[in-house]
């Protein structure tokens, strides 16, 4: 504990050095560092600088659903995944219809109207969760849809005056060992140097393509690694070296970005990793229904003080309006920030956007999951589907705001 109080006592002198600092290295004429200049969030000890030199409390909201389509999401049981969703859409619609819907689908499941109502509601951060086949082909071409969509939703969230952090939810050959990585059902990306190979490619072209560029904060390397029913014993000891491989590669061509560490067993344990072994680290943590008691985030706590460096809690929520509350305050308490799960779903209280459910939706569901074999009626179908994707433009969802009041952001319209 005296070596984690000394620590903290240093960055705190380390910082307000530097914050005085500043106005006489400006009359001087002499440089501030390369992250200030570029006017991005950093790392001093265990805390978020934002680029003005003051501390950043990070409020954020996932994207969810959106670049990374998860079932529950469709209120689907049996297609979870991806690859599942997908084939169930080109069964309901046939290819070339199915090809429209998704085009249609990320063109307005997240708009401008939606980043500046986040930004009005209080938050500063969204986290933005991608599939790896959005943004390249098989033989690892660098093309596809995904690029232009997130090129506009970070001018979006420029313009709204918000931070974001790319996430890699699904990466080459599954990086999880469950549906919402999208692979085969076991974390492959540990196991076949090419699946590694690939991911690495894509964050260095992610990193290429956003060099500087201050609107975002971060990049979080993978969701949920290696969920805990698998080898943890061999695959754990493959993540940290791994995320120094691919922190290189993005250090090469945006060396001053802030990288973030998701933690093993679907993001809940720092148990594989060391010391830090580069600058401007920080370590995510997600953690759903635990105790709003201390105890549930002790060990995390520790590792943080041991090692002086920042925490990130980066998924959380999806239960009750009081039990955000507790948690949320649990975690400001400790100088730690949050980013909920998640900012639209389809007819649920547990999100800031309840999307409506369209009527004959139960049917869509139960062709979808292969609990009915027949197609259900085409006009049925039509209307289902032409009702759905109206309603999740922004204009036509409901606003929980007493979830926004239990993450202590504006309450009433």
């Amino acid at each position: 504990m005296g070596r984690s109080l000394v620590g903290c006592y240093s960055a705190v002198m380390r910082l307000l050095a530097a914050l005085l600092l500043m106005p006489v290295l400006s009359i001087l004429g002499l440089a501030a560092p390369a992250a200030a200049q570029g006017g991005l969030v950093r790392i001093e000890g265990k805390i978020f600088i934002a680029p003005d030199g003051g501390i950043l409390h990070l409020k954020g909201i996932s994207l969810g659903n959106w670049l990374m389509p998860e079932g529950y999401m469709f209120k689907f049981e049996v297609a979870k995944a991806p690859r599942q969703i997908f084939g169930a859409f080109d069964r309901l619609l046939g290819p070339e219809r199915a090809a429209a819907f998704w085009k249609q689908y990320r063109d307005s499941y997240i708009t401008r109207d939606d980043i500046e109502f986040i930004k009005s509601a209080g938050f500063n951060m969204v986290r933005i969760p991608l599939h790896y086949r959005l943004f390249m082909t098989g033989d690892g071409t660098m093309t596809g849809d995904g690029w232009m969509l997130l090129d506009r939703v970070l001018g979006w969230v420029k313009d709204a005056g918000l931070y974001a952090i790319v996430d890699i939810h699904a990466a080459p050959g599954g990086q999880t060992g469950i549906n919402h990585d999208d692979g085969p059902g076991y974390p492959l990306m540990f196991y076949v140097p090419r699946d590694r190979d690939l991911t690495v490619r894509l964050w260095r072209a992610i990193a290429e393509r956003y060099r500087g560029r201050p609107e975002i904060l971060g990049y979080d390397l993978l969701n949920e690694p290696i969920a805990p029913y698998h080898d943890v014993a061999t695959l754990n000891q493959r993540l940290e070296p791994f995320y120094k491989r691919t922190t290189e590669a993005i250090r090469e061509v945006d060396p001053d970005r802030i990288v973030i560490l998701a933690g093993g067993q679907w993001s809940s344990s720092f148990e594989m990793f060391g010391p830090p072994f580069a600058s401007n680290l920080a370590y995510t943590y997600h953690s759903f229904w635990a105790s709003t008691k201390r105890d549930s985030i002790q060990r995390h706590l520790n590792f943080a003080n041991r090692h002086n460096v920042p925490l990130f809690l980066g998924e959380t929520g999806e239960l009750t309006d009081e039990w955000n509350a507790r948690f949320r305050t649990l975690h400001e308490l400790h100088g730690i920030g949050w980013s909920f799960w998640t900012y639209k779903n389809l007819d649920t209280p547990s999100t800031v956007v309840s999307i409506p459910r369209p009527a004959g939706w139960d049917q869509i569901v139960a062709y979808a999951d292969g609990k009915r074999a027949d197609r259900p009626d085409a006009a049925l179908v039509d209307r289902a589907v032409a009702e759905y994707l109206e309603g999740i433009k922004f204009r036509n969802g409901t606003i929980r705001w007493s979830y926004l009041a239990s993450l202590g952001l504006k309450s009433a319209p």
